[in-house]
């Protein structure tokens, strides 16, 4: 497998102490599948342009300006220069500002991952920041210029390694309170104590490799059948579930997911069996 290349280059600082590192993805972006907008009629590629909307002509590249629009049809402009003179200074430098206990960032919180790799002059002072967090159990609140952007990030262990998980800002982050979600309502014993059984029925250690994008390979799958003029699929929708008795639904489930599981055990089983006889057959 290909290593992913360091976007950045820079320091960890934290009070005097200075770790100097280098940034790598920690996560792979996933291929897009390219289509292009077409004519219908005879398949001609359809081109974005930059139009006027009041004189209705092209407008060249070198001519066009940012606006905010501060009241209807009336604009605030200003220019790339001025754009520039605003963006923050990179400091090339990861600033953890405070230590926090890991369980009080939420999982809303996080965006993009990234690996910090140490340089050799850094890796005894890495490894002391590294041993730091994990017996503390704390993680590092920083700040971080990549790409012109400022952002608010946490540094943890993970394995052998740190990893800077960039942030959301608190005014990226829509509160529950502003949807219709049921507060102060408590749920029947009988439905939690199946729903609670039906947790630990379908509880199991988490592989990540068991989990794949359906949507995009099977897109993948029509976009190559189509290529050789095969039809679409019909498409078929599910049928909504009439929930009249909860508790009797989870029952169902329940059972549902115990056959499955008893399944599950019995090919496992069979698989062992079979690799031992294979394996036994082998050696004599």
């Amino acid at each position: 497998m290909l290593m992913a290349r360091a976007i950045w280059n820079g320091v960890i600082s934290f009070g005097l102490v200075s770790i100097p590192v280098r940034l790598v993805p920690a996560v792979r972006e996933r291929e897009a599948l390219a289509m292009h907008l077409l004519h219908a009629k005879d398949r001609g590629r359809i081109q974005n342009r930059h139009v006027c909307e009041v004189d209705g002509k092209e407008v060249p590249w070198d001519q066009i300006v940012h606006g905010y629009e501060y009241e209807k049809g009336r604009y605030a402009v200003v220019t790339d220069e001025e754009l520039a003179k605003l963006r923050p200074e990179s400091t090339q430098a990861i600033e953890i500002l405070e230590f926090v206990a890991a369980a009080e960032i939420g999982p809303m919180l996080f965006d993009k991952p990234y690996y910090l790799e140490p340089e050799k002059r850094g890796l005894h002072a890495y490894v002391l920041l590294r041993e730091a967090l994990v017996e503390s159990g704390k993680v590092g609140i920083a700040k971080v210029v990549l790409r012109t952007r400022e952002h608010l990030a946490a540094l943890e262990p993970s394995g052998d390694a740190l990893v800077l998980g960039l942030m959301h800002f608190a005014e990226e982050i829509v509160e529950a309170p502003h949807f219709d979600v049921p507060a102060g309502q408590a749920a029947k014993p009988a439905e939690k104590k199946a729903a609670l059984m039906l947790v630990n029925a379908m509880t199991k250690p988490f592989d990540l490799h068991e989990h794949h994008d359906t949507y995009r390979n099977e897109l993948r799958k029509l976009l190559e059948k189509r290529a050789h003029g095969a039809p679409l699929p019909k498409s078929k929708t599910p049928k909504a579930t009439n929930v009249i008795d909860l508790a009797t639904v989870l029952e169902r489930s329940l059972a549902a997911q115990r056959g499955k599981n008893a399944a599950v055990k019995k090919k496992t089983r069979g698989g062992n069996v079979t690799r031992r006889a294979g394996s036994t057959g082998a050696r004599s």
